[in-house]
């Protein structure tokens, strides 16, 4: 009898329905390779969800979220959505709200260099050779969580002592947050090259003098051998500049990781490239690192690798298929080999006839699993 494993899929908005289905059609290979039936069921998540009933993460979709084996997300929001209106609902609260409901306290990052891609990189070849990191980065607390409001007409607030606004919002952690994010940033480099640097700002915040106090109990209490170095966040993002080869990986919490793994992301030379998992206790989600590219939505022309590159980390992470997700990995390094690539990664020197759509490319992938 074959295996069988639920997976919630959530489009989302501008180029996340396309970028899907070819998570779906390299699921669909796998799942006739290995014999293995992935079913697969749609949910509105993000704007989509805000047009159709007017909340970005309705009862319904939690709901069959939470009955899934797994969650695989496209992408969500889009300037149809935003808005200075506090009281607006904004498409990725959906995202900050499912994440917070599984209790996803944990997303994962690989940043890693594909050789067909290294020229793609802004950074000089030697610089970057060797770059293989994982920003392990705490999603469920910090500032995006915290309370926070905002004031009109507040005396003082304004020009020259006039009435005006004022906000605030507020960065906060418990202990246990702290400790269930460095230890699995420690159990990864224990799986990887053994160290760990630890991002914070303890030079000014005491939220940041907390985690670096817990990050170095749990380390030489349960992880001694694990190296462990600080890192300012001001001075990481210049590290992650000039010596990236040298990070293994990077635990940080939520709005330091949120910055410092798009800004790692960018070595690689496309966001188009990389995947993320947020993991918890229970059912994990699965992602892309880029947005919704609302401008090229419905063009067919979108690079669907990082969604693809998503389901290689639910197959390893979710459903224990380490070998599956190796030929996913395999197969999309052969594609970019060969020298196939969608148009925001291709280069001058790419032929006009090795440009591919989003399907087409989908279909390279696929065929080669």
């Amino acid at each position: 009898m074959k295996k069988t494993y639920k997976i919630c899929c959530l489009p989302g908005d501008g180029i996340g329905p396309e970028i899907i289905a070819e998570g779906k059609k390299v699921l669909a290979a796998v799942g006739k390779r290995y014999g293995v039936d992935f079913k697969c069921e749609d949910a509105l998540i993000g704007g989509a969800a805000i047009d159709a009933c007017g909340d970005p993460l309705p009862e319904e979709t939690l709901a069959a979220a939470r009955a899934s084996d797994a969650v695989l997300l496209a992408s969500v929001g889009g300037p149809k959505w935003d808005s200075t209106d506090p009281a607006a609902p904004r498409p990725e609260q959906g995202l900050l709200r499912i994440r917070k409901e599984l209790g996803l306290y944990t997303n994962l990052r690989p940043v890693q260099i594909f050789a067909a891609l290294a020229d793609a990189s802004t950074l000089r070849p030697e610089v970057i050779d060797g770059v293989d990191m994982m920003i392990v980065r705490e999603l469920t607390g910090g500032l995006y969580f915290g309370k926070r409001e905002r004031f009109y007409d507040e005396p003082g607030a304004g020009t020259a002592g006039a009435p005006g606004q004022r906000a605030y919002d507020t960065l906060e952690y418990r202990e246990y947050e702290i400790e269930r994010i460095a230890r699995q940033a420690f159990e990864a480099a224990r799986k990887r090259r053994g160290k760990v640097s630890s991002v914070d700002k303890a030079n000014v915040l005491e939220t940041s003098r907390m985690w670096r106090e817990i990050v170095h109990r749990i380390g030489a209490a349960e992880y001694p051998d694990v190296e462990l170095e600080d890192v300012l966040v001001d001075n990481a993002a210049m590290q992650l500049i000039s010596r990236p080869a040298d990070f293994d990986v990077v635990v940080t919490e939520n709005m330091f990781g949120d910055i410092l793994s798009d800004e790692a992301a960018q070595i690689t030379g496309s966001l188009g490239m990389l995947a993320s998992a947020s993991l918890g206790d229970g059912v994990a989600l699965y992602e892309p690192s880029h947005g919704s590219a609302p401008d090229i939505a419905g063009q067919g022309i979108a690079n669907p690798l990082a969604q693809i590159l998503s389901v290689e980390m639910m197959l390893r992470y979710s459903f224990n298929m380490g070998e599956a997700a190796d030929a996913v990995r395999v197969a999309v390094t052969a594609v970019l080999d060969e020298g196939w690539r969608t148009r925001d990664i291709a280069d001058a020197a790419t032929p006009v006839d090795r440009i591919l759509g989003t399907a087409a490319m989908g279909d390279e992938v696929a065929k080669r699993i």
